[in-house]
């Protein structure tokens, strides 16, 4: 059976560009599973929201974002790439962090170039490193990265940069391909604002690309055909799933404070549990029968 990293690599070596939703916790992560999705990517703003009720400005921590990780990685078999963020300090804090993603059973890690701490990308105020040390958190988490392989592991890394919304695309293209020479496996232009913007990077800086899809934000939405013809190899949606689910909890909310059976929008008790892994659970349980009660 192929390991989970082997299985994003085959995705990435696909020339069809893939769309990945975004997970938050254990429960999103296996719903994603169970719709057909081949892997999928653990988001720091939504983790962030759901685990703290807190903005992705930097507050949640790494033993945080690794504990949910753990749990997120554990839910699934597929392919689960991490938020990384900034790597939660200097280059060895990055080594640290990409063992402790890859113990967790992470597929990739994903590093970027902000200053900690770091900022949601799509939002104001964030600020960059300086490009040499971006090189030295890459390098680092490369240097992790063997050293993973050395003792029977795997693990890719994807380098992001935010310099384009500060320094300028040609300064973002320059970042990229300083990480794709460092040893970087995906390399993630952060905010674009144009398809012709998108065009430049992948031709300028070859390699696998990932676009971030969010709605109302700098970089434009596109199709997966679209998306490939370009030259990205994946896209993530990474608020889809939770802003979809606050807009229906906003709404039951309002309907129970007003009164109102919310029951037509739930989902079944039955299908419910059946997500959850009751039926799973009891399956499992007949075959200890004797030690069930």
């Amino acid at each position: 059976m192929p390991t989970r990293t082997q299985k994003l690599r085959a995705i990435l070596d696909d020339k069809q560009c893939v769309t990945l939703p975004s997970c938050f916790d254990a429960l999103s992560a296996k719903m994603i599973e169970q719709a057909g999705f081949g892997a999928m990517f653990m988001s720091g703003f939504a983790v962030s929201a759901a685990r703290l009720g807190e903005p992705d400005l930097g507050l949640i921590s790494y033993a945080e974002m690794l504990d949910q990780g753990v749990n997120i990685c554990s839910a699934v078999s597929v392919p689960v790439i991490g938020d990384g963020d900034t790597g939660y300090g200097n280059a060895l804090n990055v080594k640290r962090t990409v063992k402790g993603y890859a113990r967790a059973g992470f597929a990739c890690i994903m590093i970027e170039d902000q200053v900690s701490p770091k900022r949601c990308g799509h939002t104001k105020g964030k600020l960059v490193i300086e490009r040499a040390e971006a090189g030295d958190r890459i390098r680092a988490a490369v240097d992790a990265r063997e050293e993973v392989r050395a003792e029977g592991g795997d693990i890719l890394i994807m380098a992001r940069t935010d310099s384009r919304a500060l320094h300028g695309l040609d300064e973002a293209v320059a970042r990229a391909n300083e990480a794709r020479e460092i040893g970087a496996d995906i390399l993630f232009i952060e905010a674009p604002k144009s398809v012709e913007e998108m065009r430049k990077i992948a031709r300028q800086a070859p390699g696998h690309h990932m676009a971030n899809l969010v709605q109302g934000g700098e970089t434009p939405i596109l199709s997966p055909d679209e998306l490939s013809e370009i030259g990205y190899s994946i896209a993530i949606s990474p608020l889809a799933l939770m802003a979809s689910a606050m807009a229906a909890m906003k709404q039951t909310l309002e309907d129970l404070k007003r009164g109102v059976d919310p029951d037509p929008r739930m989902m079944p008790f039955d299908e419910l549990r059946q997500v959850i892994g009751f039926n799973d659970y009891y399956e499992a349980e007949k075959r200890y029968a004797t030690s069930a009660r």
